[in-house]
């Protein structure tokens, strides 16, 4: 895995058990060394503790080094006894360290229900934290967590990184559609080069608008540098997802952020795919100024 992790976020419920199953491993081979040097985190969430336990024991059985869990996302867990038996189930399946992924679409957890997390499930070591407000929680979390606590990361694709470095974040859990960018501004904070991080920043802060289209965006920029063959999701099932204007931005923002890129599969793409419907027939129609084509370099 050149670019550090090509795994698709915000999938996973979307997947049936058998389905995620199937994709939990390392290229398919089950065997830790075929990822090579780099230390695997596998997710483990589920829709019930069951579940949880054996997406927890199928990471165990294929080498991961960590596991990552958000509580239940089909209904909130209402009390945080249910909480804590949800992660200690993870952490006996595993016995890896566990990430607490805090994030919305589970229950939002609060400083204190982390922190017992923390002292009373073995396995719960790092906390990936992207509720509101993500940075004051990450500053209570390293202020109250104690040396249990081997690190917070930042989620939330990078937005909030800059704010987040100061305050003594441990790294950055993006999306994987421009990972490689973001470990650009990583390395760039880590160096103490201030100026070269914000133009980092400031080249990748334009996909965050176009993050916010439910089950476009990351798909279609992994179509666009060749990871995946197509942008169809089904986070949503009213095509397009991404209209003429959507295509016409994103055109512009992997323009300026194609010479950050440290991982290829081949020319990036741009312009809207042949099957983009409506999108598709706007452009033909001259209703946008965009051209279909592939950049050849």
């Amino acid at each position: 895995m050149r670019c550090a992790r090509h795994r698709l976020a915000r999938q996973r419920q979307r997947l049936c058990r058998v389905e995620r199953r199937r994709t939990t491993g390392w290229h398919g081979s089950g065997h830790r060394a075929s990822r090579g040097p780099h230390p695997g985190c596998l997710g483990c969430s589920g829709g019930q503790r069951a579940h949880a336990r054996a997406f927890s024991q199928r990471a165990k059985e294929v080498g991961a080094d960590a596991v990552i869990a958000m509580t239940p996302y089909v209904q909130e867990l209402e009390d945080e006894e249910s909480i804590v038996r949800y992660y200690e189930t993870i952490g006996r399946a595993a016995q890896l360290p566990i990430f607490i992924q805090n994030h919305a679409r589970g229950s939002v957890l609060s400083i204190s229900t982390m922190v017992r997390l923390l002292n009373e499930v073995e396995q719960v070591e790092y906390v990936k934290e992207e509720t509101f407000p993500v940075t004051h929680k990450i500053t209570g979390l390293i202020e109250q967590g104690g040396d249990k606590l081997k690190g917070v990361f930042g989620g939330v694709g990078g937005r909030y990184l800059l704010q987040e470095y100061p305050r003594g974040v441990a790294g950055q859990m993006p999306g994987c559609h421009v990972t490689d960018v973001v470990v650009r501004l990583w390395n760039a904070l880590e160096a103490s080069d201030w100026v070269e991080a914000k133009r980092v920043f400031g080249l990748m802060s334009p996909l965050f608008a176009l993050e916010t289209l439910r089950g476009s965006n990351y798909p279609e920029v992994l179509r666009r540098r060749g990871v995946t063959s197509s942008a169809r999701s089904r986070l949503s099932t009213t095509p397009p997802t991404i209209d003429a204007h959507d295509y016409a931005a994103l055109d512009d923002i992997l323009r300026d952020l194609e010479p950050l890129f440290t991982w290829s599969n081949g020319p990036l793409k741009y312009g809207p795919p042949e099957d983009a419907g409506v999108a598709s027939q706007r452009l033909a129609d001259g209703s946008s100024n965009v051209a279909t084509f592939d950049r050849a370099g």
